[in-house]
């Protein structure tokens, strides 16, 4: 693969820029490691002591990696629907899967309240499997239904329904089980368990590592229906293909993680005017750096260094994202791929 050499530079010092805030997190919180303590205990010539391995590996390690994967998942999630509709506006959850997820997270706690293993694996495999059925769903409607924005906006209409029916139930919900909704709705980085986080990596990784493998198919799309069936693109098989990892990445980052606004929509739209291209050879590996990037920044600016308050991720990203966004409107720069 051909890339331009600035593309090249671009997603350099973005992975230099990654390792660097990777450190620069690990360091951060009440307990102080420093980097120099770190080296020395890998190089055995000094030991951290017990807190700090068990701070490490328990608390700031799975909090970090679970904000990379999520950073990396989500955008690609926006990228992929924002190529299929052509639509500069869609983004992850555009065809219900937060609200599929949502929706299973609102059976859990509204309906039986939310304690102990229930509060974590309970959850999490709630919001998971309410996620599978909203992708079951569009998979079924998509294998029958020709017209791509007819899909789009039966999955609105399937959002919304499911969300009218989670306000129902936190009508008739108790104080406490929807004070504990909300704070899910939120989102939380710092709640995923070890054996958690096992299961993200196992659901996320490899989808990630498969979507590297078909951006023939996403530039086909980004030139429409009609294009890509002259390239020979399948169109049903691709439809199913986006469904499906979408649904795989936001419903998993989700489930665990709980919603996370801004990420998915606007990073595809920061990649394309960082690196000024629409081929998706490039876009799809920068997209996901730049997104554990932003998300990696949120993730420090959301513990508030210094104090020891934690702000909602969901707040932070969109905190963050608004202005991003209303800066790249005033450039007033079209994307290359709409």
């Amino acid at each position: 693969m051909k890339f331009h050499s600035r593309s090249v530079l671009i997603l350099v010092l973005l992975v230099l820029l990654l390792v660097f805030l990777f450190l620069l997190n690990i360091r951060l919180g009440s307990v102080r490691i420093t980097f120099s303590e770190m080296l020395d205990h890998l190089t055995g010539s000094h030991l951290l002591t017990d807190e700090q391995l068990i701070i490490l590996k328990k608390i700031r390690f799975p909090r970090l990696v679970t904000a990379m994967l999520a950073g990396a998942a989500l955008p690609v999630c926006g990228l992929q629907m924002q190529t299929l509709f052509r639509n500069p506006l869609a983004g992850p959850y555009v065809l219900g899967i937060s609200s599929g997820a949502s929706f299973g997270a609102a059976v859990v706690v509204l309906s039986a309240g939310a304690s102990g293993m229930v509060a974590s694996w309970g959850l999490a495999l709630s919001s998971w499997m309410g996620a599978g059925l909203v992708m079951i769903l569009l998979l079924f409607v998509s294998m029958r239904i020709k017209d791509v924005m007819t899909i789009l906006i039966l999955g609105i209409m399937f959002s919304s329904g499911l969300n009218a029916i989670i306000s129902i139930m936190q009508y008739f919900s108790d104080a406490s089980a929807l004070k504990s909704f909300v704070i899910w709705s939120m989102g939380s980085l710092g709640n995923v368990t070890g054996s958690q986080l096992l299961m993200i990596s196992v659901a996320v990784i490899p989808v990630l590592a498969g979507t590297l493998f078909y951006p023939k198919m996403l530039n086909g799309l980004v030139l429409g229906e009609e294009y890509a069936l002259s390239m020979g693109i399948r169109i049903k098989r691709s439809r199913i293909i986006i469904f499906a990892t979408t649904s795989i990445l936001a419903g998993t980052v989700t489930a665990f993680c709980g919603p996370i606004g801004f990420i998915g929509i606007a990073v595809p739209h920061i990649t394309r005017y960082l690196l000024n291209r629409a081929d998706h050879r490039i876009l799809l590996p920068a997209t996901m750096i730049i997104g554990m990037v932003i998300m990696v920044i949120s993730d420090i600016v959301s513990r508030l260094p210094g104090t020891d308050r934690i702000l909602p991720i969901n707040a932070v990203t969109s905190l963050i994202g608004i202005p991003v966004v209303i800066w790249l409107v005033i450039l007033n720069r079209k994307s290359q791929a709409f």
